[in-house]
């Protein structure tokens, strides 16, 4: 028998392997990453450095235990080089593994902005364990960091880094934080919290720039600003990896395009995580990834399982003020209503006929999350 391969050892793939064995020890299990195969958790490097933890104490095993716990083979360090359908294989730096089933755990990769300047080579993201590593050693020593972007992963590390003591400058086009989760009233609470620590904001501009200047670097922005900086972190968001599947012929939009069984046009392939595109909708958070996972499992193990998404909140790790978010359905008719109370905003998204349809708490306000959960449910 073939062995069900999964490419991908981020939480996409461990996650669809841990319960796929809950259902399956028999069928061969094969896994193909191209890092070392520890797993940690992705969340927790946004707020690792006021934690005081560093990037080897992420770690929650390492790939050895893994592949004990999975009863798997894990090749690691192993790049991917073609797949093809026909034949149910994978072509790899390794060899050649052939595959009853295929899951493709790709992940994303940082969208990196079209900067002109002589500094940006040295513009960094973080969007793995590795990346991170390298991030740390880079800020040791330094005092002013730059962030590109103001969204969750911006938010979260300009949180972190001023904690830690850093200067920290945040640039983004959008005139708030978190644009894409929360409503103004919220976005500003968090804003000002995160000012009081000493974050400066630029909203409203476009860094146009980056230039080396002796041993640091300038931020020109759209407006004339320069903003100098240390380090410039970029996290203007992520891009899911499909060049994989678009050249194996497999159906591609903004991600790898797949319906409620996280089948692609070829049956024989399924895709969930950040690559994912779940009925139109991309969604590179936690909670998606465990519930599609928890899914495909009883799928890969005989038992078809559609997807369903409960209310999924997204949690803000921004301990100057958190927050929690769960965004209305896309292309939902309605409007936010937003409420100050003692020590945080309680936000409503209601539809015309008075329905919740999502929300966003800050501060003290987050005590309010089951019950809005429950109310989205009774809705």
């Amino acid at each position: 028998m073939n062995p069900i391969v999964i490419i991908g050892s981020g939480l996409a793939g461990y996650t669809l392997a841990r319960e796929f064995r809950k259902l399956d020890r028999e069928t061969p299990l094969v896994m193909l990453t191209v890092d070392d195969g520890a797993f940690y958790s992705k969340p927790m490097l946004s707020n690792a450095l006021a934690a005081g933890k560093m990037p080897d104490q992420l770690v929650n095993k390492p790939v050895e235990a893994m592949r004990q716990e999975l009863a798997a083979e894990i090749l690691t360090r192993c790049e991917v080089q073609a797949i093809d359908p026909k034949s149910r294989t994978v072509r790899h730096s390794n060899g050649t593994a052939a595959y009853s089933r295929l899951v493709l755990a790709l992940g994303a990769d940082p969208i990196r902005l079209p900067l002109a300047g002589d500094g940006t080579a040295a513009v960094m993201s973080v969007n793995n364990l590795e990346d991170y590593a390298r991030f740390r050693d880079t800020i040791a020593g330094r005092r002013r960091v730059a962030i590109l972007g103001a969204g969750l992963i911006g938010c979260e590390f300009a949180n972190d880094l001023a904690s830690g003591g850093y200067e920290v400058d945040v640039i983004d086009i959008a005139p708030q934080p978190l644009g894409r989760l929360l409503p103004p009233k919220p976005a500003a609470a968090i804003r000002d919290a995160l000012a009081n620590l000493g974050v400066r904001w630029h909203f409203g501009k476009a860094t146009q720039a980056v230039e080396r200047s002796g041993d640091g670097l300038v931020l020109r922005l759209d407006d004339g600003t320069r903003v100098e900086a240390d380090v410039v972190l970029s996290a203007i968001g992520l891009r899911p990896r499909t060049e994989l599947a678009r050249a194996a012929g497999i159906e591609v939009n903004r991600g790898i395009v797949v319906d409620r069984f996280l089948r692609t046009n070829d049956a024989s392939v399924h895709a969930l995580g950040d690559c994912a595109e779940v009925e139109g909708a991309v969604l590179p958070y936690v909670l998606p990834i465990m519930n599609a996972a928890r899914a495909l499992a009883p799928t890969l193990a005989g038992r078809e399982t559609a997807l369903h998404y409960p209310a999924m909140p997204v949690v803000v790790k921004t301990p100057a003020l958190p927050a929690v978010v769960c965004p209305p359905p896309a292309g939902t008719t309605g409007a936010w209503r937003s409420e100050a109370e003692p020590g945080g905003i309680a936000s409503r998204f209601l539809d015309p006929d008075g329905r919740l349809l999502g929300f966003a708490l800050t501060g003290a306000a987050i005590s309010h999350k089951q019950e809005m959960l429950k109310a989205m449910q009774a809705a």
